[in-house]
């Protein structure tokens, strides 16, 4: 018996069609080569699927969440830019990354004695361990903890323990909403052991959501003493950039400069996107963002 195509309200005509009030007038579409899987998980609706020129592409409610071929600029940047922001992360925690990528990046530092992974959702970490292998294989490294459960609660029970907490969440519109609240970051905070480092999905776009960027760092700016904007290339996210926060508890620390860094030999072993220059250059903002983020 043949097995009946999947099909899915996102994909007409063979393509794939990201379209959100959080971008108005503006979309993000992919060729389809063949879906995957789709499943409505207790938090969310999964897509994946093959594409022809991007591999495999996980889609949460509707919002490409990574793609096979751009996936490293995100992963690389949300990780090492905290944790080479720290001069010696040995416990660390990841809340929301599912997927795995952040994971994988982490478990390149050699010094670290405990990765602990906190996802909402375990469809996203069921699938992401069938369909992106090349993402989850985090997931299989000694030091790595997971832990299914709301990463705010999860927090909450975490005082003064971890050296850098790096928080994968998907939108702000959604189970991650919360996740941008200052509350949240409150508890991130707390949760950090002296001198610790946060790096956070940190609201999108300077072309779409300067706003809520802008919004953003003056919270964290009450929490933390450090507390700075950088931002990745990512052709399949919107407008073609991510930000994120990056934040620390020592007042003294430049985080725009890494406090550690690898060889020349060694980045281009471990990194594909993420080098000492870039990270440095990744805070670095067209004079409008900067203008706004003062």
């Amino acid at each position: 018996m043949a097995e009946t195509e999947i099909t899915h309200r996102t994909i007409k005509d063979g393509w794939f069609r990201e379209i959100s009030h959080m971008w108005p007038g503006q979309a993000m579409t992919l060729k389809v080569d063949k879906v995957l899987h789709h499943e409505k998980s207790k938090y969310q609706d999964v897509l994946i699927f093959k594409s022809t020129d991007y591999g495999t592409v996980l889609v949460l409610d509707d919002v490409i969440q990574c793609t096979e071929r751009d996936e490293f600029s995100y992963q690389e940047m949300i990780t090492h830019l905290a944790m080479n922001s720290h001069p010696d992360p040995k416990k660390v925690l990841v809340i929301g990354g599912g997927d795995g990528g952040v994971l994988r990046e982490v478990v390149k530092h050699e010094g670290i004695e405990e990765a602990v992974l906190c996802d909402i959702d375990e469809a996203v970490i069921r699938l992401s361990k069938q369909y992106l292998p090349g993402m989850s294989e985090g997931y299989n490294h000694p030091k790595v903890k997971v832990h299914v459960g709301d990463g705010f609660k999860f927090l909450d029970d975490y005082k003064n323990t971890f050296d850098v907490i790096i928080t994968d969440s998907s939108d702000p519109d959604g189970p991650a909403e919360s996740l941008f609240q200052k509350p949240y970051f409150q508890l991130m905070h707390d949760a950090l052991r002296e001198g610790g480092v946060i790096t956070t999905q940190g609201s999108e776009n300077q072309w779409l959501h300067l706003e809520l960027i802008t919004k953003l760092k003056k919270d964290c700016k009450e929490i933390f003493p450090v507390a700075e904007y950088a931002y990745t290339t990512i052709p399949t996210y919107p407008s073609g950039q991510i930000g994120f926060m990056v934040c620390c508890k020592d007042a003294n620390r430049n985080v725009k400069v890494p406090v550690r860094s690898w060889t020349k030999e060694e980045e281009e072993k471990l990194c594909r996107y993420y080098n000492a220059e870039i990270h440095k250059a990744s805070f670095v903002l067209p004079t409008f963002a900067a203008k706004a983020l003062q």
